[in-house]
């Protein structure tokens, strides 16, 4: 029996490799497939099987494209109903991988169609179990991504207790838990670092499954949650109805533009320009109107909760980068894109075209500017991240919701935005500089460096909305 986890930093999703006897399967694969046709043809397998846990609402799974190029069947849980043929599989229901085996067990709460894989090995006996956004490390999955008219979180989220209680605790503790999501992802409120866990530990820290009842349980994973990214429910569709395989994607938007090209499809299209190059290239010069989400970091979680997926894109990216830069929007169902500018930001200045700049700061020049009148601090974190403390006296407003505050800010005064490490308050400073604000000043670092200054730092003492 052989197990590998497909991590995936920049949406932290993890898939996993499972292979006996020359058999394999593939659970809750990303949607570009060649490092699992790699694996499998390197360790001389087939792949038998892909299964998915639910219908992902935070990236487009490479379901369909593995099994046509492999001839795998697709397995779901029940009550999934897809546009496309795969087995609906019944709960408990158990499916062959060489000596080994894997059972279905039904497992509704993060979605009604949400199951878990349990793998049995070769003597039949409980190995590890594929949790998807059911469990996490440290956390649950969140039960508002499923509501519907007659459905509220609340009622999933006490489903998803009752699937705890029922299918994984009685599990042994020393079960591995391999679950959908790491630190990062938006799926769950707070996941924990480590990728990997097992049942026991599970039962003994993770807050959720130490709930004393199912009330309790359900008050504590429906408080505190932010709202999801829009694109969850384009993504959730997509999974369900099919997609263009990920190679005509890449064909049709890997398009190299010209300058005048470029700016006619501002013109016409209202496309948005897209940079990907890093905060600290960024600043030093960028096309006017740009925004800044850079391949050095979460790129593809910022673009889907920034970006309306119907305005067309336009990438600017270091030499080489722009497949990767597709790729990545692709994984979320970002499929609009107009092209990428040939030649980069070089091309652009070459042109003779106005480039502008939002300087960086450290958190050095920060503290000797920090006590100024005429200064806003404004911190873009999540809310969770301002709990542990913040700026004293800075604004709060997360990066998601910045355009819809806006307001709140004074354009005559000077920002100073920090994040966490730099990166997210470029896109900010980027997003403010494209609504007109002009005395922008990102804090390279960010929160990490500002802690080790003299600036004074607050916790939270009342409740965030």
């Amino acid at each position: 029996m052989y197990i590998e986890q497909l991590y995936t930093s920049c949406l932290a999703e993890a898939a996993y490799y499972i292979e006996s006897d020359g058999e394999a399967a593939i659970i809750d694969p990303m949607r570009e497939v060649s490092a699992y046709l790699d694996l499998a043809q390197k360790r001389g397998a087939v792949i038998k099987y892909v299964f998915e846990t639910h219908f992902h609402a935070d990236f487009v799974s490479g379901h369909l494209d593995l099994a046509a190029q492999t001839g795998a069947e697709i397995v779901y849980g029940p009550t999934a109903n897809p546009s496309y043929s795969i087995i609906c599989a019944t709960d408990g229901q158990e499916f062959k991988i060489g000596r080994v085996t894997l059972k279905v067990l039904h497992t509704p709460g993060h979605t009604l169609e949400s199951s878990c894989f349990l793998l049995l090995d070769e003597r039949h006996h409980p190995h590890s179990i594929f949790t998807g956004d059911t469990l996490f490390v440290g956390e649950v999955g969140r039960p508002d991504l499923a509501v519907k008219e007659n459905l509220t979180k609340f009622e999933l989220a006490g489903m998803l207790y009752e699937s705890i209680e029922s299918k994984l605790k009685p599990l042994p503790n020393y079960v591995v838990v391999y679950p959908g999501h790491g630190e990062g992802s938006a799926c769950g409120k707070a996941i924990g670092k480590e990728t990997f866990s097992t049942i026991g530990i599970q039962k003994s820290q993770n807050y959720a499954l130490k709930a004393r009842s199912k009330e309790d349980f359900v008050k504590l994973v429906t408080e505190g949650l932010n709202d999801p990214p829009a694109y969850f429910f384009m993504d959730a569709v997509i999974n369900r109805k099919g997609y263009d395989s990920i190679d005509t994607v890449i064909k049709r938007n890997n398009k190299p533009l010209s300058v005048s090209e470029l700016k006619k499809s501002i013109e016409k299209q209202n496309a948005i320009i897209v940079d990907c190059r890093t905060a600290d290239a960024f600043g030093t010069g960028f096309i006017p109107g740009s925004v800044n989400i850079g391949l050095d970091g979460s790129f593809a979680m910022i673009a889907g909760g920034l970006l309306n997926p119907e305005i067309p894109i336009i990438l600017v990216v270091e030499s080489g980068k722009n497949v990767e830069a597709i790729l990545r929007l692709s994984r979320i169902g970002y499929e609009n894109v107009v092209g990428y500018l040939e030649g980069g930001i070089e091309a652009w200045k070459n042109a003779g075209e106005k480039v502008d700049t939002i300087p960086s700061v450290d958190a050095i020049l920060f503290l000797h500017n920090f006590r100024y009148t005429d200064n806003v601090v404004l911190d873009v974190r999540f809310p969770d991240e301002w709990v542990p403390g913040f700026v004293a006296g800075a604004k709060l407003i997360e990066l998601f919701k910045l355009e819809q505050k806006v307001k709140e800010l004074d354009r005559e005064k000077n920002i100073y935005i920090y994040c966490a490490g730099g990166y997210r308050s470029m896109v900010a400073a980027s997003i403010l500089h494209r609504l007109g604000f002009k005395n922008l000043f990102n804090i390279s670092g960010g929160m990490k460096k500002i802690q080790k200054t003299a600036i004074p730092i607050r916790q939270i003492t009342a409740q965030l909305n």
